[in-house]
């Protein structure tokens, strides 16, 4: 039997070298591979290059590592809830390449799938194809480093000529992912959205390391109900269903608002 299973978090990351790259799956503060995380910033890994929608909160997730100093550079659709992210990319302590949601999907997806590069529509007509997007600033507020020129090309499509840029997939050297439940096996099942990205990172890791909420024996999951195959899944540890999961915004509706705020008798 092919047991994927290991004793704890700090022992699945401890190969992790300096100057890796990662994919990490969630979405917002949804899916965080919390303990994995949590692991790496314990033995000091450092100078990662790491691919994830977003990069945490300040004090959760990614954020962790990132007030450590211990990125490099993030490729990610979406950045707009860290302000230690903002100040360090902005003062030139941080690379970033920024990407169109829906096309980092597909590059994690298609490196994981064995795809070299695809074209989409999405970006033609803007600096995520005719380049000079900031990805890294020098002291002094000029752009050190800026986003190339990207390759397009006129494809006929329902007998319409329309544009498309070249993107390169995404193959990272480790994955850190969250799941609900997993087996021995490694054959995963992910919550609601927890799903997003957590399968896609799997799947672009060339060595994917699972955190699962509940570990089951093999044959216990139902086959039609599995979200990734434990093809993908190399490493494997239980932390329990009690883990801390937090929101990234509390927030009530109006109606609960205004009786909040009714004066007691009224």
């Amino acid at each position: 039997m092919i047991d994927k299973t290991w004793g704890s978090a700090a022992e699945a990351v401890a190969d992790i070298p300096d100057g890796a790259s990662l994919a990490v799956g969630g979405f917002g503060l949804s899916g965080n591979p919390i303990a994995l995380i949590e692991a790496l910033l314990a033995q000091g890994t450092s100078d990662l290059s790491i691919v994830s929608n977003n990069c945490g909160v300040d004090d959760w997730g990614l954020g962790v590592l990132l007030n450590a100093k211990r990125i490099r550079k993030m490729t990610s659709s979406y950045v707009g809830e860290n302000k230690e992210f903002e100040r360090q990319f902005l003062s030139g302590e941080l690379e970033l390449e920024l990407t169109p949601q829906g096309t980092l999907a597909e590059k994690l997806r298609a490196g994981g799938s064995g795809i070299a590069a695809f074209y989409t529509q999405t970006g033609v007509g803007t600096q995520v194809a005719v380049g000079g997007l900031p990805r890294r600033y020098a002291a002094d507020g000029s752009i050190a480093v800026a986003s190339p020129v990207k390759d397009v090309r006129s494809f006929d499509v329902a007998g319409t000529p329309r544009d498309y840029v070249l993107e390169e997939s995404i193959v990272t050297d480790f994955a850190l992912v969250h799941a609900l439940k997993g087996d021995r096996h490694g054959n995963l099942v992910f919550n609601k959205a927890a799903r997003n990205f957590n399968p896609l990172a799997a799947m672009a890791g060339s060595v994917c390391i699972v955190q699962v909420e509940e570990l089951v024996e093999p044959g216990e999951l139902d086959p039609d109900s599995i979200h990734l195959p434990g093809i993908y899944v190399h490493r494997i540890v239980e932390v329990g269903s009690d883990i801390e999961k937090r929101i990234e915004r509390r927030t009530v509706s109006v109606a609960q608002a205004a009786a909040r705020e009714m004066p007691e008798g009224a």
